[in-house]
């Protein structure tokens, strides 16, 4: 076993990191007690913790395949390869960022903002490795919110960025298939 895998295991193990829908794994670390409601919301449906928080860790090839939620995520790099995260806005417009360690990682920052609504996936830029960063979401993330894109539908609508929609999505099948905490 190498020693990068060595370190994954151990961070599944001490952060309890459960498979995400999305691919990857996770660990929720902050869910905040004071609520929010989406604005044109009914309270039953729209209020929701102000902010919430993970841990993410991609490895073994593993990315984060497109989708997108109704709150701004802004991700934090903590260990391991810097990470490419690509985004679609509603323009059609497709921005990526690489999210690593800044002083070691020529072209990377700690941080990067993905606005609500962007369509967005990730994966480590070299596939043989790992990353753990963070995600912060605000106003609080919730499954009900969340939707992983069909990469045939999004490929259909997006024709330019057809190669890196197909690279980083899901089939139908497994689009339609949403996990709940």
């Amino acid at each position: 076993m190498t020693g990068a895998q060595t370190e994954v295991e151990e961070l599944i193990r001490r952060f309890g990191l459960e498979p995400h829908p999305e691919g990857g794994y996770y660990s929720e670390t902050y869910r905040a007690d004071t609520f929010v409601r989406r604005e044109g919301s009914n309270e039953a449906e729209g209020t929701r913790a102000a902010s919430t928080a993970i841990y993410f860790l991609l490895a073994n090839g593993a990315y984060s395949a497109w989708h997108r939620i109704r709150s701004d995520e802004l991700w934090h790099f903590y260990a391991g390869s810097p990470i490419e995260i690509h985004s679609i806005d509603e323009r059609g417009v497709l921005s990526t960022r690489k999210l690593g360690h800044a002083l070691v990682h020529p072209g990377t920052v700690f941080q990067a903002v993905v606005p609500a609504g962007h369509w967005f996936a990730a994966r480590c830029c070299d596939p043989s490795t790992y990353a753990l960063v963070g995600c912060t979401v605000a106003p609080g993330f919730e499954f009900s919110e969340f939707e992983i894109a069909d990469a045939t539908m999004l490929a259909e609508h997006y024709p330019l960025h057809r190669a890196i929609i197909e690279l980083l999505g899901k089939p139908a099948a497994l689009a339609k298939t949403k996990s709940a905490k």
